[in-house]
């Protein structure tokens, strides 16, 4: 007797997710609506592998024998690392650097496309998800980072979003002249600054005076270490979260650009805002820095309402390219969490969640008769159709129309020997018979009603199938 093959247990790995054909379509349809946007602005698609080498990406070998800090690696053939990248930028800083003397400047360009992390899982974090970015690489002004929000904007308006959303709009100069005037010197003293400023939303101005002092003990009784700066340098950085910017900044001076362009545009502050407590990319921004918040309130996992929150963001980044070339390449743009916002889209009913219609379904009633049926599958497909002949166990007329079913299937078409005969065909509307179904409660009754089923002439089967989907 030989030993049962022991079966691999099927199982995705933490951190990864299937796509259904519902998931599929409605997700392509949100980034087919930003696309237009990003295309009506002038930018134009550019696609960069999933592999880079790992020095591409700001990722350096460390002293282990590969590079896992954050990043998902390998190692070539000749000894080269490679990683999956973690962003769409590093990747669109090589493409740049490497065709720099071909491409137009400034470089205008959207990708979209999976990026991967590293990272441990958990509830909506998740190791591999979509991106979508625009970027204009070679322009220095504060204009190019004002048409970055604008066009955020523009794409929330266009996905449904208007009303609940804001992008707010800050500048990492302005921080730093702010860390500046408060003498905080130290890289652990000013990350800790930035990360209380960047709390005031969710613990108001007393709660960042904690964490710019000692610290700040919550609800629980969960104790946050604060920056541990004195009450005069603690008040430089409450006087800028309550609106008193510093004197005499560059920073400021270009937020004031950039409101003087959203005015001029109409983006007034119900879309766009000048927000202090704005804080991006620690080590990465320059200049601007812009996120596109959701305003209307969700549930969270203890069942409290709260903001739903960011669902993107960007700002500049002047010295990217500059790790491929000697002279500075100015360079903005953002980016699009397409998962997040996708959930966003379906709790406020603006994402198609509804299974995208099947293919019409041509049953085959005798075995002998499949180039029959086989003519019939092409004659739909010629016109346009999606149609397919059913290939499975062809015994159970119930199991086929059962499949069409789970297929989503609009109508399927039925050639018995006594149609044949006729030079007739049988066509249910699958639609039609659903709706029908629930207003019959006996079995018998719906045998004998058989709604959603008409006949046609063989001859009229497209026009038949073309006029029940314009119907339906």
């Amino acid at each position: 007797m030989t030993e049962k093959t022991k079966l691999i247990n099927p199982r995705l790995p933490r951190g990864f997710e299937d796509r259904t054909p519902g998931d599929i379509a409605a997700v392509g349809q949100m980034i087919e609506t930003i696309r237009k946007v990003y295309e009506r602005y002038g930018f134009d698609p550019v696609e960069t592998p999933l592999f880079e080498f790992t020095e591409t990406l700001g990722k350096f070998l460390p002293d282990t024998d590969r590079p896992n800090a954050g990043v998902f690696s390998l190692q070539d053939d000749d000894e080269q690392w490679m990683s999956l990248r973690y962003d769409l930028t590093a990747p669109l800083a090589r493409y740049f650097a490497e065709n720099f003397e071909t491409l137009p400047k400034p470089y205008r360009s959207y990708r979209q496309g999976y990026v991967f992390r590293n990272e441990k899982p958990g509830p909506g974090r998740f190791r591999q998800f979509m991106q979508f970015d625009a970027d204009t690489v070679g322009a220095p002004g504060a204009e190019a980072d004002a048409e970055m929000c604008m066009m955020m904007a523009d794409v929330m308006d266009a996905l449904g979003l208007g009303g609940k959303y804001i992008v707010r709009v800050n500048n990492r100069k302005v921080l730093d002249g702010v860390l500046e005037a408060a003498g905080v010197t130290s890289d652990e003293q000013k990350l800790a600054v930035l990360r209380a400023v960047d709390k005031l939303d969710k613990f108001g101005p007393e709660g960042v005076k904690l964490l710019l002092g000692a610290g700040r003990k919550d609800e629980s009784g969960d104790f946050t270490k604060g920056a541990g700066l004195t009450d005069a340098q603690a008040a430089v950085v409450l006087d800028y979260v309550a609106g008193k910017p510093p004197a005499d900044n560059d920073g400021v001076a270009e937020l004031n650009t950039m409101q003087a362009l959203f005015d001029a545009a109409g983006y007034g502050a119900d879309k766009i805002k000048i927000d202090p407590s704005v804080v991006r990319g620690l080590e990465y921004y320059t200049g601007p820095v812009f996120e596109i918040e959701l305003t209307f309130k969700v549930q969270n996992e203890k069942g409290q309402d709260v903001v739903f929150g960011s669902v993107g963001g960007g700002g500049r980044y002047d010295g990217l390219v500059s790790r491929f070339r000697r002279e500075p390449v100015p360079a903005t743009g953002f980016s699009i969490g397409v998962s997040r916002l996708a959930n966003a889209l379906k709790l406020t009913g603006n994402l198609g969640s509804k299974e995208p219609v099947g293919p019409v379904v041509v049953l085959v009633m005798d075995k002998d008769q499949t180039a029959r049926y086989q003519a019939m599958v092409s004659e739909l497909r010629k016109a346009g159709i999606r149609a397919e002949m059913f290939l499975g166990s062809t015994k159970n007329f119930g199991k086929q129309v059962s499949y069409a079913d789970k297929r989503n299937a609009p109508a399927v078409v039925i050639e018995g020997s006594q149609e044949r005969e006729q030079g007739i065909l049988q066509i249910k509307d699958l639609v039609a018979g659903k709706e029908a179904a629930q207003a019959i409660t006996d079995n018998a009754e719906w045998k004998a009603a058989r709604p959603g089923q008409f006949e046609v002439k063989r001859e009229d089967l497209v026009s038949a199938i073309q006029k029940l989907l314009s119907e339906q």
